[in-house]
């Protein structure tokens, strides 16, 4: 009877556990619930000052978020980069597609900061690196933008992938500028000069798309505004690898001892405590 009561009592655990881990689920999609937040997602990461070091940082963020998504099954593509003169990238696009991809990154846009020893220092100091990330939907292909061609500058150039491979001999990659607003986007993963351009009309029309959201939100800037204004010593998150390891929010107060894990693509903690509480 005993031996019943045990294998009873561990049935019931491992169910509560189920349970517990549905609930979990329900109430997180209860707050995926905006506008937009089921669409695909562009990240765009761009490496700010110092160099060769913050080019590096700037590509362990991008392998961050596609080692997450890789996690949760999502496809991934890169749209464009310019690569560093030593190592990283100084700019790159990436497109995320999966369901809910937007919702659960769309508080990852602004100031990322790292904290290491450099690899690239032979005296093996410490070295604080900053990157911006800035996260935009992927809109439908339904939805009405009107673009005037005469408020486009169109530049075509030669792309190369990193160390020199599938170097263009045509000037395939698209870099489009928005004059009112002064939106560039531009990419150059498609050996077709008309792939590219229609890729780029599409991540142009999607931060046009974004920035009439904000406006009929009432937000206080618009788009280029909060991007311009993610400044150097505002960053959103930090992630210290020496000479302690954290990782810590500084808009959710949330903090993790284990940064190398979280770079490794396992954001769900810090994604999930923005759903809830910014």
């Amino acid at each position: 009877m005993k031996e019943n009561d045990l294998n009873l009592t561990s049935e019931i655990e491992k169910n509560l556990i189920i349970l517990e881990k549905k609930i979990k689920d329900i109430e997180l999609f209860c707050f995926l619930s905006k506008k937009n937040d089921d669409l695909d997602v562009y990240i765009e990461i761009h490496a700010g000052a110092g160099g060769t070091e913050s080019q590096d940082w700037a590509e362990m963020l991008r392998g961050m978020y596609i080692k997450w998504a890789e996690k949760k099954s999502f496809n991934y593509y890169l749209i464009s980069e310019t690569r560093g003169e030593e190592a990283g990238f100084k700019s790159s696009t990436i497109k995320i597609e999966g369901k809910y991809a937007y919702g659960f990154l769309r508080h990852e846009s602004g100031v990322h900061r790292l904290v290491r020893i450099s690899p690239f220092d032979s005296n093996k100091r410490r070295h604080t690196s900053f990157s911006s990330v800035w996260v935009y939907p992927v809109v439908d292909e339904n939805i009405n933008i009107i673009i005037n061609e005469k408020d486009l500058r169109i530049d075509t150039y030669r792309s190369s992938g990193a160390g020199g491979q599938h170097v263009n001999t045509t000037d395939s990659a698209v870099r489009i500028t928005h004059i009112p607003t002064n939106i560039v986007v531009q990419c150059q993963n498609e050996r077709s000069q008309h792939k590219n351009k229609e890729t780029a009309m599409n991540m142009l029309k999607a931060r046009l798309y974004e920035l009439e959201i904000q406006k009929k939100e009432s937000e206080s800037k618009n788009l280029e505004d909060s991007k311009s204004e993610i400044g150097w010593g505002h960053q959103i998150r930090s992630y210290i690898l020496q000479p302690y390891q954290l990782a810590k929010d500084n808009r959710t107060g949330l903090e993790r001892s284990d940064p190398e894990k979280i770079l490794d693509g396992n954001l769900d903690p810090f994604l999930e405590e923005a759903l809830y509480k910014l």
